[in-house]
């Protein structure tokens, strides 16, 4: 399994992606990134890097095209357990990652 297939299950696997509507998932070989649709935290993109210490970290993006394309981090964690992963997404986006 790689890296960014168990942080996908960490996340809830395919529920993760029916509730959130995350689309675009790139597995990169210590993280997973993957787009959002709109939601109440204006969160456009999300990275999960698996880091050395066994712990995550999590980077919430606003990325968008106007007059100028922009790149914000919204917010971003690190040290984040495995079984701290949903609460996190949710609290940063506003998506319930389960029923």
């Amino acid at each position: 399994m790689t890296v960014a297939s168990a942080i996908l299950e960490q996340l809830g696997g395919r529920h993760f992606i029916a509730m959130t509507g995350a689309t675009n998932l790139i597995a990169e070989e210590t993280a997973l990134r993957f787009a959002l649709p709109h939601n109440p935290k204006n969160v456009t993109h999300v990275q999960v890097t698996l880091m050395p210490t066994d712990t995550y970290r999590m980077i919430f993006w606003n990325c968008g095209l106007g007059k100028k394309f922009h790149m914000d981090i919204v917010s971003q964690f690190e040290d984040v357990y495995a079984e701290d992963l949903q609460n996190l997404f949710t609290e940063s986006t506003g998506f319930y990652t389960h029923l």
